[in-house]
């Protein structure tokens, strides 16, 4: 069961006097007062306490002090949700690019090859809807160019891979490609010099999202992902060697961008999503794991998403450790609550296309409470992937309006 904002208890009469009884709520140290008046919902009932007050006065303001007298800022929101802790509405993360350069009225291309840019459109677009967070993803080939990968830039859309031309195409590659410095001012390093004036603009306001690439994403990336599939039953020990470089690549790029600021890390991984839970068990969960492993002992939380449907290996998913997990729309979020478990933090998932790109505001607000009432408390508002350019503003606003009037 869900409920709004509004409802529970409020407290709207709060002065500080010397107590000596102190209360830590949402980051804020409180000294309850000599008197507080408190009004719960349910019952319009006042309590007045002389010297410490009475276990209900410490609840009723433990509950309406977010609401009433402290409204949470974005970074403070999610990172309190992700440890269990009150919040005063449930976050919102919605992945945006292309709909992020919209905003500033900059082409895509700009937006992927120059951090200022991307930063730009990153923080009108937070500020215009009210998004929690900022993020320095804009597409999957940073890595794979710093590698030597071939990769086409267009005026208005994202880079490609050239798959025909892949850097590993010859597989005997592998054993002298390097893995690329991130700072050596190549397009890692690029991401990573966004994060740092995403931290200096944000002050804390927000959370900041780092990016890096899965293993099987990244090595379809490199080898191509027709290729990789075929590898899979033709050399399984060289999928196994590509994961390796793959994920001490990845851990160094995280490493970087940790050091210049984010507060959690985005791990795509849209390739897992086409494998089946056999090869996903045997090839793939192992590497997600050690990347994440790899991540959290560098000291960051982290994101999964996997595009596509993942419904075959939502278990798997769910046992990585990952503070998030993202559900596209095929994958329903009861079927991923059931498979995770209870504790899992969910994003996601309303279909982009058909119901935030197509539908109506009042259509957006259906899906997500749906989406709210099957993931349970444990939710994230957000799309099943990023949200598509030309995606109606008050439809964005509708994602917006939910979050703001619904606590976990």
């Amino acid at each position: 069961m869900t409920r709004t904002a509004s409802q529970g208890f409020s407290c709207f009469g709060f002065w500080v006097v010397s107590c000596g009884q102190r209360f830590r709520t949402f980051g804020t140290l409180v000294k309850f007062t000599a008197m507080a008046c408190c009004q719960t919902g349910r019952e319009g009932r006042r309590y007045f306490a002389r010297g410490c007050p009475p276990a209900d006065v410490v609840a009723c303001a433990a509950r309406g002090v977010a609401s009433m007298m402290y409204r949470m800022n974005g970074r403070e929101r999610i990172l309190a949700h992700l440890a269990g802790q009150p919040v005063d509405h449930l976050p919102l993360m919605p992945i945006t690019m292309m709909f992020a350069a919209d905003q500033i009225g900059v082409r895509y291309g700009d937006y992927a090859r120059d951090h200022r840019v991307l930063v730009e459109a990153q923080l009108r677009t937070a500020e215009r809807f009210d998004f929690d967070y900022v993020s320095v993803i804009s597409d999957p080939a940073r890595e794979a160019a710093d590698c030597g990968a071939r990769v086409e830039f267009f005026p208005d859309q994202p880079p490609a891979i050239i798959e025909t031309e892949a850097r590993l195409a010859d597989k005997t590659e592998l054993a002298r490609l390097k893995a690329p410095d991130p700072l050596g001012g190549g397009r890692m390093t690029d991401r990573v010099q966004g994060v740092a004036l995403l931290k200096e603009r944000t002050r804390g306001e927000r959370l900041i999202e780092g990016w890096v690439e899965g293993p099987c994403a990244e090595a379809a990336d490199l080898r191509g992902i027709n290729t990789l599939m075929l590898d899979f039953f033709d050399d399984p020990q060289f999928v196994r060697d590509l994961f390796e470089f793959v994920v001490d690549m990845e851990l160094r790029f995280a490493r970087a961008q940790i050091e210049a600021g984010i507060d959690l890390m985005g791990v795509g991984d849209a390739a897992a999503s086409l494998v089946g839970p056999d090869i996903y068990e045997e090839f793939v969960w192992p590497y997600e794991k050690k990347l994440v492993d790899g991540l959290h002992a560098l000291g960051t939380k982290v994101r999964l998403h996997i595009c596509g449907n993942t419904r075959r290996i939502l278990g798997g998913m769910g046992r990585l450790g990952c503070e998030i997990v993202d559900l596209d729309f095929p994958a329903p979020l009861g079927e991923g609550r059931a498979a995770m478990g209870p504790r899992q933090v969910l994003l996601g998932n309303i279909n982009p296309v058909k119901v935030l790109k197509e539908g109506t505001p009042e259509a957006v607000s259906t899906a997500i409470a749906e989406c709210h009432r099957q993931a349970g408390p444990r939710y994230i508002v957000g799309a099943g992937c990023e949200i598509p350019r030309g995606t109606p503003e008050a439809n964005v606003r509708a994602l917006t309006a939910y979050s703001q009037g619904h606590r976990p």
